[in-house]
């Protein structure tokens, strides 16, 4: 059986990305030239130039005329379209999920949370702080306020080895969703957990979910804008 020959520009592409995951080659490294790449694999330049040229369209790396080829800063992706669990998204894109438990009590819903849960002001609501890190990097602050009756048992969780998303998709399937985006300068406390600089801004995802008949959770999920975007299709 013959064996498909991988074109040269792949093959470059895949070099380049391989240095990239393992760390060799990090955020904003200079990486080698058009004309060192085209002599290492014994090709054109301008096969390496289309390998290169693809790898910045897909965000990957950055060229600076001038100046060279650099190792871009990654924008960690979701997805709206499906709510999926964060630890998934990353172990999808070969990155390893860790999550820091910041906050986990019984609180009395205000009035403004008691409407959205369409329950009467005080009712008794389960709240969460998470940050959830890629790859060690701080990537979103998921703070969850969750309905007793569709996951009593959410306060005997250890979300330091499962996420609340995994959790509530296992005792309260999903019935529909509700969902905002807005960008947002973060209050100081989610700046801090998200090791962000003073002035930069967030993506915020502000998520409903329905299960049982009645409202499941309320999330507010706060992202730094530098380093993640949302994707869709329809």
């Amino acid at each position: 059986m013959s064996r498909v020959q991988v074109p040269a520009y792949q093959r470059i592409k895949a070099h380049v990305l391989a240095h990239i995951h393992s760390g060799h080659w990090k955020e904003g490294d200079l990486i080698p030239g058009e004309e060192a790449l085209a002599r290492e694999f014994g090709v054109s330049r301008m096969t390496v130039n289309r390998a290169i040229r693809e790898l910045s369209d897909e965000q990957t790396v950055e060229r600076i005329q001038g100046s060279g080829t650099y190792v871009a800063q990654q924008k960690y992706q979701s997805t709206l379209v499906a709510i999926r669990n964060i630890a998934d998204e990353m172990a999808a894109r070969g990155h390893v999920h860790r999550s820091d438990l910041q906050r986990l009590e019984r609180v009395k819903a205000p009035e403004a949370l008691a409407r959205r849960f369409r329950m009467p002001s005080g009712h008794p609501l389960f709240h969460s702080i998470v940050v959830h890190l890629e790859n060690e990097k701080p990537i979103q602050v998921e703070d969850r306020y969750v309905n007793p009756k569709v996951a009593p048992d959410y306060m005997q969780q250890d979300f330091s080895c499962l996420t609340p998303n995994a959790y509530l998709m296992r005792v309260a399937p999903l019935q529909g969703v509700e969902f905002a985006i807005e960008a947002r300068l973060p209050p100081a406390d989610v700046r801090d957990m998200l090791h962000m600089p003073d002035g930069e801004p967030c993506l915020v995802l502000h998520r409903q979910t329905q299960s049982q008949g009645q409202v499941a959770a309320v999330a507010t999920m706060w992202h730094p804008a530098s380093r993640y975007q949302f994707t869709g299709s329809f």
